[in-house]
C-alpha cells in the first residue's frame, strides 16, 4: 500500500488510535481500585475532621472505624431510610426531586458524647464546594467543621480549608431563641448581622463566602426535620 495515499493515513491513524484507547481503558481499569480507596479515604478524613480528629492516610480508616457510631441515611422529613450513607452523595441526590433525595447523618462517640455529622454540597466561584459540619447532641450547636473546594482561588476562597475558618464555627447555632431555623450567617469581616449566629467571611474572597451562607443554609436546612425530631 502506498504510505502516502490518503486511504492509508486513515487506516494508520484509525489503528493508532484504537491502540491507544485499549491501552487508555486498561490503565483505568487497573487504577480505578486504588483511585476509588484513595478517595474514600479522603472522604473519611474530612468526616473525621469536622469533629476534630486530625487523621493520616494510615490510620484514617482506623480513626473512623473506633470514632464513628452510626450512620444511616434520612429523607426531607427527617425519617431514617434504606442505603448507605457512606456511598451517598450529596451532589446527586440534590438533583433528585425533593421527596426523593437522602442525606447521610454519622454519629460519632466523642470523650462519651454524641455528635451528629451532616453533609454539605455547594457552589463556589470557580467550582464545587462541600464538607461536613459536627452538632453536639442538642442537634443545634456546632462542635466542629470541615469544608473543602475544587478550585476556589488560592490566598483568598481557598482559605475555607483552613483551620481558623472551620474552627469559627465552634458553639454557633442553626435555630434561634424561639427554635427557628435561621442557619449560621457569612459576613464581611467587622460586620454584623441581627437575629442569627454569624461567622466572619474569608477577607477577599466575597463570593466563595457567600457561597458558604449558600451552601449552609440550603445544605443544613435541609436536615430541618432530622434536627427538629
Amino acid at each position: 500500500m502506498n504510505k502516502e495515499s490518503n486511504l492509508y493515513i486513515i487506516i494508520y491513524s484509525v489503528v493508532v488510535v484504537t491502540i491507544v484507547a485499549v491501552l487508555l481503558a486498561y490503565t483505568s481499569e487497573i487504577f480505578h481500585p486504588m483511585l476509588a480507596r484513595n478517595e474514600a479515604i479522603d472522604k473519611i478524613r474530612q468526616i473525621l475532621l469536622s469533629v476534630n480528629i486530625e487523621s493520616k492516610h494510615s490510620n484514617a480508616e482506623e480513626l473512623f472505624n473506633n470514632y464513628i457510631v452510626d450512620s444511616y441515611l434520612v429523607n426531607s422529613q427527617g425519617e431514617k431510610v434504606s442505603g448507605d450513607a457512606f456511598y451517598t452523595e450529596l451532589a446527586d441526590e440534590l438533583l433528585k426531586p425533593v421527596p426523593e433525595r437522602k442525606y447521610p447523618v454519622f454519629e460519632a462517640m466523642i470523650d462519651g458524647n454524641k455528635k451528629y455529622i451532616l453533609s454539605m454540597r455547594g457552589a463556589g466561584l470557580w467550582g464545587p464546594i462541600w464538607g461536613f459540619i459536627s452538632l453536639n447532641d442538642d442537634k443545634n450547636t456546632v462542635y466542629s467543621a470541615s469544608f473543602d473546594h475544587e478550585g476556589e482561588t488560592p490566598g483568598l476562597g481557598a482559605e475555607i480549608d483552613r483551620p481558623k475558618f472551620r474552627q469559627d464555627f465552634i458553639g454557633k447555632k442553626f435555630f434561634d431563641a424561639e427554635n427557628n431555623f435561621v442557619s449560621i450567617a457569612i459576613v464581611k469581616p467587622g460586620k454584623q448581622v441581627h437575629g442569627q449566629d454569624y461567622v466572619d467571611g474569608i477577607s477577599g474572597g466575597t463570593i466563595t463566602s457567600n457561597a458558604v451562607n449558600d451552601m449552609l443554609k440550603s445544605s443544613i436546612g435541609a436536615y430541618e426535620m432530622f434536627l427538629r425530631k
